[in-house]
């Protein structure tokens, strides 16, 4: 089930749901634990690919490379250019580089009309449920916290550096 909570948009005042996020992040922990039950590996085994996977996805951006990972989706860089441009194409520089995005785009699956039938990650049975609005003070996020540990002391709890554990 995945929940929504009611917000006003500032420049319509019109009201829309928008998606909320309950409690702390999932961890990497609890991500490996997971895949270890689902599959023949140990959990630090997949501990261990878990948290080189960052890495290696890394390295291969850096040198000019799309990840595409099967069921999960395509990572990609964008740039946040500084100013309004440059008026020939012999002035662009990577002086204007201000900032470098990772993008993600989900996997996707179309049928025979290429109409998309499957959307990596996003159920087609995803139950929407209006969020109690009683919920304490920080249990919520609507998920742009950049980092935040919503609900959460942003430690994680019995999280241990070592894969193996």
């Amino acid at each position: 089930m995945a929940y929504y909570k009611k917000q006003q948009l500032k420049s319509n005042k019109k009201w829309y749901p928008k998606a909320a996020i309950i409690g702390k992040p999932v961890t990497t922990k609890e991500v490996a634990k997971r895949l270890a039950d689902l599959s023949s590996l140990s959990t630090g085994d997949v501990r261990s690919v878990l948290d080189l996977l960052g890495g290696v996805m890394g390295d291969y951006m850096n040198s000019g490379r799309t990840v595409k990972l099967d069921g999960v989706g395509t990572f990609y860089y964008t740039i946040d250019a500084s100013g309004n441009g440059v008026d020939t194409p012999d002035e662009v520089s990577a002086k204007q580089v201000k900032g470098t995005r990772v993008r993600f785009i989900p996997e996707v699956s179309r049928g025979a009309g290429n109409e998309v039938t499957t959307r990596s990650m996003v159920s087609s049975s995803t139950f929407w449920e209006l969020l109690d609005e009683d919920l304490p003070a920080g249990a919520v996020s609507d998920g742009e916290g950049g980092g935040t540990t919503p609900g959460g002391t942003g430690e994680d709890d019995e999280e241990t550096d070592d894969p193996l554990a």
